[in-house]
């Protein structure tokens, strides 16, 4: 589900909130995802929550996630092969998957 969510994201089926921040509907619009990517190299969902819980995020943490997704830009390569290894970060798909 989490696959076809980021290719969805990648189709322009999101809300773009700006800086690379993106906003997804996720399980029948029962939840939200905060995605953030990094010129379409990779994507990292960064935050869900319920819609139950809350609407939506403040305009603090709009700031955040994109002075974040700014941060994931500056990775490189062997960075970010570096994060998954170290199990900061978890592959959930690959290019095969789409």
């Amino acid at each position: 589900m989490l696959c076809k969510a980021i290719a969805q994201v990648m189709a322009g089926q999101a809300d773009d909130l700006g800086g690379g921040v993106f906003k997804k509907r996720l399980s029948d619009n029962q939840y939200r995802s905060i995605v953030l990517a990094r010129g379409g190299n990779f994507w990292v969902y960064e935050y869900l929550f319920a819609k139950q819980d809350r609407a939506n995020i403040e305009d603090d943490e709009l700031k955040a996630f994109r002075e974040l997704a700014k941060s994931y830009a500056a990775l490189t390569a062997e960075q970010v092969a570096a994060l998954v290894a170290g199990k900061d970060w978890i592959e959930i798909c690959t290019d095969m998957d789409f």
